[in-house]
């Protein structure tokens, strides 16, 4: 079957839109531009990978200079941030290949069975202790003021809107380096107030 529809003016090619695609068009993110998540609506985004902290190892004091901070560090902040938590399964299979060829290599016999039986013992560790590798982001919004205004309902609808004109378009692009300037300044703010607490922050 081909892939045409045959009309009396001629021949008319059909389009098809890829999955993907077809699931960007209701995405709220209209592109990503400088390490910056670009909204529909004309909103940026930053979004930063940060570290964790094994609080439970820490002294009570240290324990309660790291609340306390972090309170304060809150409680400086005059818009909203979102702190999003990626949990997943270990994934070993690479590094237990990895030493696996690195013992095959080994000409000591003993070394090579003690490399075998390691590899069996972590490979059961992650299967029986579930153990997940997590990873931390802060999300750091600004939005332009013309979103600020809109009503919540408006914002909805905005936000299952499939449509992107070519006038939003401009508009983005239009609003982006002004807009990029006040990112930055709360990203700077968002990172030192972390780094006073002991967390480090980098652009995911």
């Amino acid at each position: 079957m081909t892939d045409q529809k045959h009309t009396a003016k001629g021949t008319v090619k059909n389009k098809k839109t890829s999955p993907s695609m077809g699931t960007q068009l209701y995405l709220n993110i209209a592109e990503i531009k400088d390490n910056v998540v670009i909204l529909k609506n004309g909103g940026l985004r930053a979004v930063l990978q940060t570290n964790s902290i094994n609080f439970n190892l820490k002294s009570e004091e240290e324990q309660n200079s790291i609340i306390f901070g972090y309170q304060g560090f809150l409680n400086s902040l005059d818009y909203p941030i979102q702190i999003v938590v990626q949990s997943r399964k270990l994934d070993v299979d690479k590094y237990i290949e990895n030493v696996q060829e690195i013992g095959e290599t080994h000409e000591n016999v003993l070394l090579k069975e003690q490399t075998g039986k390691y590899c069996d013992y972590i490979r059961k560790l992650v299967e029986y202790a579930d153990i997940m590798e997590k990873k931390f982001y802060v999300v750091v919004p600004y939005d332009p003021y013309r979103s600020q205004k809109e009503s919540m309902f408006k914002k909805f609808l905005n936000s299952i809107s499939a449509g992107d004109s070519i006038d939003k378009i401009k508009q983005r692009h239009k609003e982006f380096d002004e807009m990029h300037k006040h990112l930055s300044e709360r990203v700077s703010a968002v990172t030192t107030g972390n780094h006073n607490i002991g967390f480090r922050l980098q652009v995911g």
